[in-house]
């Protein structure tokens, strides 16, 4: 019975299995042996990640505005996700439905939406002009860049704080307060501590995908702010050397999993330290 029963788990889960196999394990292979090899023998070498280092002052300057851009997204999502969790049930639905609706338009509409709007002769330009200021240089900079990564996601911020907000039980709040605990202290001391999940899992869904962006840098940054996706896309479409191009992505992801693995290892201490 029991066998049967592994057997048919394994039946389950085939379709998954294929999926990740081929849309995922064979595509990492791929990019494991390109980084690995050279371009023109195909034997093995460490050349291609030796020939990284010239980038690294772009690799710190894409996890620095990731990283910008991920504590941007937790203070600001931090006290819509809480507004939203302590609204009535019809409510909450109607504003988390305004949260994701952004998300219905493509990506690329979004970030171009971006670019009409801080462009020298954009929208808030030609409004600025109108009252005196300006004209002023709101694209092709650092911030711009930051800006489009923090719209673009902050919803990945706002719904795990949401999730773990809205069932935080309201029991120990009342706790707190009995025990003569102000607003202040209540929220430091009880909220924050018992949200700490949903501010990782934020932090990760948004950093991840911000480190290794390159349309929106491209389209709202200049040449100065190219980023890590910048250099590999160039590497595959213009210098035409997938080898180094394979290497710079194996390097983000092991970055990737480092940040990943940190993350969830704080949620474990967190888990732990509240048993």
């Amino acid at each position: 019975m029991k066998r049967r029963n592994n057997v048919f788990k394994l039946l389950l889960s085939g379709p998954y299995l294929i999926w990740m196999a081929i849309f995922v394990l064979v595509p990492m292979g791929m990019v494991l042996y390109f980084a690995l090899t050279d371009p023109d023998t195909g034997r093995f070498t460490l050349d291609n990640l030796m020939g990284i280092e010239e980038f690294l002052p772009v690799f710190g300057e894409s996890v620095w505005l990731a990283a910008v851009s991920a504590l941007l997204c937790i203070v600001i999502a931090y006290p819509v996700a809480y507004v939203i969790a302590k609204a009535a049930p019809s409510r909450q639905r109607v504003l988390i439905l305004l949260v994701m609706l952004p998300m219905c338009m493509s990506f690329l509409l979004r970030t171009l939406a971006w670019v009409a709007l801080l462009e020298d002769t954009g929208i808030l330009n030609r409004l600025l002009g109108s009252l005196g200021i300006g004209p002023l240089k709101l694209i092709r900079t650092r911030g711009a860049v930051i800006l489009g990564m923090v719209y673009n996601y902050l919803p990945y911020m706002i719904m795990p704080l949401y999730s773990v907000l809205t069932k935080l039980d309201r029991r120990l709040i009342e706790a707190a307060e009995d025990l003569g605990c102000s607003g202040t202290q209540v929220f430091f001391k009880v909220i924050l501590p018992l949200s700490a999940p949903g501010i990782i899992s934020g932090t990760t869904m948004v950093f991840v995908p911000a480190v290794s962006t390159f349309y929106i840098s491209k389209k709202l940054g200049s040449s100065g702010t190219a980023l890590i996706g910048d250099l590999i896309e160039s590497q595959f479409k213009q210098s035409y050397n997938p080898n180094l191009g394979a290497a710079m992505s194996l390097v983000l992801m092991v970055m990737i999993f480092i940040c990943m693995g940190i993350m969830n290892r704080f949620a474990g201490q967190d888990e732990v330290s509240r048993i």
